[in-house]
């Protein structure tokens, strides 16, 4: 992983050329710095009118914890996508370990830190913490892949028969 790359930052426009969620589903307003292959900090402010507080749950509204990791993933692809040559490509969310440690609820603004332990052959390891308030809400260990560079290293289905 180089860790001389040009670190990024990246406004909502940024993370559209990136990445190719959208609201509803993008669950990251920006990136404050993304650090190519190596690492990305970034936030989501959330409001009473997020979609998912309506209903989960009614009078106690909080962010759903797979939700949560689902920013965290998304903050974390930011890493490879930032690399050479992936802008805008597909991910695929492959495993997460996670631990859930407080609510986090409208009015807050989610904090994003995610780091990459290992990029290689289109998977990513990496792992992942959002706080709320300066206090953990969530942690995660994550694999995502860039499934166009994962099957040049895959077995062709021929080779299988």
């Amino acid at each position: 992983l180089n860790k001389k790359m040009k670190s990024l930052k990246l406004d909502l426009g940024g993370l559209y050329e990136y990445q190719q969620n959208r609201p509803p589903y993008l669950m990251i307003d920006a990136a404050d710095e993304v650090i190519p292959g190596v690492s990305a900090r970034g936030y989501k402010k959330l409001s009473q009118n997020d979609w998912w507080f309506e209903v989960h749950w009614p009078g106690d509204p909080n962010m759903p914890g797979m939700l949560q990791i689902e920013a965290l993933v998304q903050l974390g692809a930011l890493t490879v996508l930032t690399l050479p040559g992936n802008k805008g490509k597909e991910t695929l969310f492959v495993s997460v370990f996670s631990k859930f440690k407080k609510e986090v609820l409208p009015g807050d603004k989610f904090v994003l830190e995610t780091k990459v332990t290992s990029w290689k052959r289109g998977l990513l390891k990496g792992v992942g913490v959002g706080y709320t308030n300066g206090t953990v809400a969530c942690e995660a260990e994550m694999v995502i892949t860039l499934p166009d560079i994962l099957e040049k290293y895959l077995p062709s289905k021929e080779n299988l028969k």
